[in-house]
């Protein structure tokens, strides 16, 4: 079981959800990744990422998919891509990541409640 944490804890965690506009291959990336642009909405803007979920998604796939992204964790250089955000998924039987999504539709840049 995780450690235990407080709702202090969990209010710092900013999970938005977001709707992914571009998808290329990153064929510099050490494990197959994706380059994404996800649209957060006004306040927060188009974001970049860099996911692997190559197994489950293909870039023309992932164009329009709502996902929810935690935007409030610093930048990060991966190879060429500064990945400005971290987009949500599980692992399924075989390690490979599905993405977390909303049920319905919601404005982008919504934060998870």
């Amino acid at each position: 079981m995780a450690d235990e944490i407080t709702w202090g804890d969990f209010e710092k965690v900013d999970i938005r959800v977001g709707t992914i506009v571009e998808a290329e291959e990153f064929p510099e990336a050490r494990k197959p990744a994706y380059k994404l642009k996800i649209d957060f909405g006004p306040e927060i803007g188009l974001k970049r990422s860099s996911a692997q979920i190559t197994v489950h998604y293909t870039p023309e796939t992932l164009i329009g998919r709502q996902v929810l992204g935690v935007v409030n964790f610093p930048p990060r250089q991966i190879g060429p891509v500064r990945s400005e955000v971290l987009t949500l998924g599980f692992a399924d039987e075989n390690g490979d990541i599905v993405l977390t999504a909303v049920e319905r539709p919601v404005p982008n840049g919504m934060k998870m409640m």
